[in-house]
């Protein structure tokens, strides 16, 4: 079928841009953001995905203030018009391409109208690709932008104003293959299924935006890395790692989340840069729908429907599968410099470095 999106000229196939390259059920296209406002909190988080073959699109936001986390989420049936990024009470905007973009809650517990402004230049990570045994579990390309907000978030009956110098964060977009929705049926059991060791930091300074982030097997041995550190100017060229990433955790006992952390990124021009971070709390993915039982990415739901819940964050059992993906807020400290960072973590099954054995044992 044709749509608005065959105006551009961005086809990739002969088919219509409705239809996508593949067939695997696994395919999607998404947005996310987070922000953080300079005191530790609020602290939101907001992502959208269109899953072509399933004919669904979702989105969620989520926003942490006084130890409670707010989830607003949505579903609908996709339809034929991928370019209507609106999900019940949320949509995203493009703006400006690559520079600014808008996002809208209206819903009675949270209302937010936030336009992410570019801080620095897009840096297109490494291509994740990922197989359990004959199966690719992840085929996928990934995009991060740091970058600060203006407008206003309103949560818990309190509005909180949002100036680009005072409120920083980042962007993704990705897209390509992915587990989603149900689980697929199983083929031959893999060990590869069961074991994920996954750390993300984009970090905001003043005048320099850092990236880093790393994959690894039960071994410690990496299947995916990079690193990156920018001036906080759009537009201003990116001094990309050669290799040589390297991290320290500090497990908080009876748990796999950090209790403060430091990364290391080695670069041509910047050389070793050393990132200390002192996690101040936890945001759980579940929120916007990672690991989420029923608002999961690409469950169905209903034809066009919207909920809202809370949760304690102080309440929250960490050692709960669905709580195991964070996104661990930071005061960040680069030598001299100061910000403000996220450290986003999901750990399931063995990681030797880590003393880690089975799928859930916790750090002692």
């Amino acid at each position: 079928m044709i749509t608005q999106g065959d105006e551009y000229p961005i086809h990739q196939t002969p088919e219509p841009v409705q239809q996508v390259f593949t067939s695997d059920r696994n395919f999607y296209d998404r947005f996310f953001f987070n922000g953080c406002f300079p005191e530790g909190e609020p602290y939101f988080a907001v992502g959208m995905g269109i899953y072509p073959n399933l004919g669904i699109i979702d989105s969620a936001f989520g926003v942490t203030v006084g130890g409670v986390q707010h989830s607003v989420r949505a579903s609908r049936v996709l339809g034929a018009e991928r370019m209507d990024t609106r999900v019940g009470p949320i949509s995203i905007e493009v703006l400006r391409p690559m520079q600014s973009m808008r996002v809208r809650v209206d819903h009675e517990a949270v209302k937010a109208d936030l336009i992410f402004e570019a801080r620095a230049a897009v840096i297109e990570e490494p291509r994740f690709t990922r197989r359990a045994g004959p199966r690719i579990v992840m085929d996928m390309t990934r995009f991060t932008q740091h970058g600060g907000y203006s407008g206003s978030l309103t949560v818990a009956g309190k509005t909180y104003e949002a100036k680009p110098s005072r409120v920083w964060g980042a962007r993704d977009r990705s897209w390509g293959v992915r587990g989603i929705g149900p689980q697929d049926p199983a083929g031959v059991p893999s060990s590869a299924m069961g074991q994920y060791y996954w750390l993300w930091s984009p970090a905001n300074f003043e005048d320099v935006c850092t990236l880093w982030d790393v994959n690894e097997n039960a071994d410690g041995s990496r299947w995916h890395e990079h690193g990156a550190v920018t001036r906080a100017q759009p537009g201003a060229p990116l001094d990309l790692s050669t290799g040589g990433l390297d991290f320290n955790i500090n497990y908080a006992s009876g748990t796999r989340h950090a209790k403060s952390a430091e990364i290391i990124l080695r670069t041509p021009q910047a050389g070793e840069s050393r990132i200390e971070l002192e996690i101040l709390y936890n945001f759980y993915m579940q929120g916007i729908g990672y690991f989420h039982p029923k608002w999961g990415h690409a469950m169905y739901v209903g034809p066009d429907v919207s909920t809202y819940d809370s949760l304690k964050t102080a309440d929250v059992d960490q050692r709960d599968f669905f709580n195991q993906h964070i996104e661990a807020v930071c005061r960040a400290k680069m030598g001299s410099r100061k910000g403000m960072a996220i450290l986003e973590m999901l750990i399931l099954g063995p990681h030797t470095p880590s003393g880690f054995k089975d799928l859930l044992d916790m750090h002692p």
